[in-house]
This record gives C-alpha cells, structure tokens and sequence, in this order.
C-alpha cells in the first residue's frame, strides 16, 4: 500500500535539494586549522637541548663597536664602565650618539642564569635598542 501526497508548491519558490552544505564543515576545518597552527609552535618548547658550539665564520666588527657584559654578579658594563641598571639609556645613548638603530654587542659570563641574560636584553629593548647580538667564544669545527 502506498500512499502520494500531492503538496501544491504555490508559495514554494526553492526546491527541494539533495546535497550536504558543506559551508559549516569548512567553518569548523578553518578552526582547527587555526587551534593547530597556534599550538604546535608551543608544543616544541619543552624539548630539552644541548647546544653544540657555534662554528659559523666571525662577522667583521664595527670601528668601535658598544658593548654591553654581564658579570657573574650581574653587574653591567657598557665597554669598562661598570654602569647602575638605571643609567644604561644615558650610558648607550652618549656611546651611540643617541642612535637607536647602533648595534649592541651584549657579553654574557656562562654562569649567570638566563634570567640575568633576558633582563638586560629587556632593559636595552626598553630604551629602544632592537639590534641585538650575542657574543661568544669560536668555538672552531664542531665535528
């Protein structure tokens, strides 16, 4: 037995379609598309490292370059003047002439943490100094 039901589509202006929307299934791989591409940088932070001894060729230095060193009682100095941490804008300032874009030589004893290291590249960005270059010993063919 089968029944047909007649259904008058006077004030049906679409028809009836058979196919998937695919709009929200796009929404929802653009989502994670994105949850991923934040979170996979963050998942390779907690590699532990042993970083081998630079052997790449020594860059030219600058006539007279500025450099900063960390002592291991964290003590700064800007060249052979030990410096106070609030005095180091007016410090690199008369060494730079007042130009932000010189480039900071910044010499660390291997003993001091990395939190001593990462204040005095904070204090240096605070006064407006981004170029940033990390001295070390050659360490010749790391083979």
């Amino acid at each position: 037995m089968a029944f047909h039901i007649h259904h008058d589509n006077e004030g049906d202006d679409f028809p009836v379609s058979a196919e998937i929307n695919v709009t929200p299934f796009i929404d929802i791989m653009l989502v994670l598309l994105i949850i991923f591409m934040v979170a996979a940088p963050l998942a390779t932070v907690d590699v532990p490292l042993d970083l081998p001894v630079s052997s790449a060729e020594a860059q030219p230095a600058p006539a007279e370059p500025i450099v900063m060193s960390i002592q291991p009682d964290r003590s700064w100095y800007i060249g052979d003047r030990a410096i106070d941490r609030a005095a180091l804008g007016a410090a690199i300032d008369a060494r730079s002439d007042g130009n932000h874009d010189a480039r900071i030589f910044v010499r660390a004893d291997k003993t001091i943490p990395y939190e001593a290291l990462m204040e005095a590249m904070d204090a240096l960005r605070a006064q407006g100094y981004l170029k940033i270059s990390l001295v070390g010993l050659d360490g010749g063919d790391a083979t």
